[in-house]
């Protein structure tokens, strides 16, 4: 089973194929495509990251765990 990492990745990279072919159909200059493609890989990895780590169990109140 894929990770939710790589699941969100595939459909990211679903929806920049979509966006590639949509300015291309648009007359979009190819140069320019591929500045947004890649650009638009690096906010999917970015956002990817961020979305799918796994925060640590002992620090659900979001500070240091208690002294006691």
């Amino acid at each position: 089973m894929p990770s939710s990492f790589a699941v969100y990745l595939i459909g990211f990279i679903i929806l920049i194929i979509g966006l590639a072919f949509a300015a291309y159909l648009a007359g979009a200059p190819p140069v320019w495509i591929a500045v947004g493609v890649i650009c638009l890989i690096g906010i999917g990895v970015l956002t990817g990251v961020t979305k799918t780590t796994r925060r640590d169990p002992t620090d659900s109140a979001g500070g240091p765990p208690p002294r006691v």
